[in-house]
């Protein structure tokens, strides 16, 4: 069963976007889906208190204790962990632990991107991290910005891939104030949108395929 981690110290960045999103994106494909937030804000757990019932199911996946997180019971296929700010110390040890896949998004600015290159040097040195399950998001990318080639120039750097760019769009903040994702509703609404996620999924396909 994969584990996607969702994680970066950087507050802001869109952890809980990406998140819900990706865990809507297994739930469209018939997976049996938990969802988990170890964030005291609890913005996924809140996002699954909106979700309406029509929705593909997506489980709460229970932390165990003060944060905390156990691994899902048996019959979850997929799962989804959503992140604090300045995630460090036994708590970031422990949920490295427990990722197959981690997902690191950041936006273009000065601040997120010394921020995730820190927090990749903190990852890397996790012994049990492998490089190749890890993978940076744009998020609220402009395609034809200064500050979207600076972040392009950054992650070449990196020996991490960016594996798809997001923009900045209304359609993210209105689909979760009704519990929803993209893959929730008519595809032709947010066509846009979902062909900017199709190299995401891709690279989550990819990654849980091989296990």
């Amino acid at each position: 069963m994969p584990v996607v981690l969702i994680a970066n110290p950087k507050g802001g960045v869109g952890k809980s976007t990406l998140a819900t999103n990706i865990a809507g994106y297994f739930a469209s494909r018939g997976h049996a889906v938990m969802l988990g937030d170890v964030d005291r804000q609890q913005s996924s757990g809140l996002w699954l208190n909106l979700r309406p019932a029509k929705a593909a199911p997506i489980a709460t996946w229970e932390a165990a204790g003060e944060g905390t997180v156990a691994r899902p019971p048996r019959g979850t296929t997929h799962a989804v962990l959503d992140t604090p700010a300045g995630l460090h110390g036994w708590r970031f040890k422990e949920v490295v632990a427990l990722a197959d896949q981690i997902l690191v998004p950041l936006q273009p600015s000065i601040f997120d991107i010394y921020a995730t290159r820190d927090f990749l040097l903190r990852l890397e040195s996790q012994r049990r991290v492998d490089k190749s399950r890890i993978g940076l998001v744009g998020m609220r990318v402009g395609a034809h910005t200064l500050s979207g080639d600076r972040l392009r120039e950054f992650v070449a750097r990196l020996g991490v891939p960016m594996v798809a760019e997001l923009r900045d769009t209304q359609n993210y903040v209105q689909l979760a104030a009704r519990g929803l994702t993209l893959f929730d509703i008519a595809p032709g609404r947010v066509q846009r949108d979902l062909e900017q996620w199709q190299p995401l999924v891709h690279w989550l396909d990819q990654q849980v395929g091989s296990r």
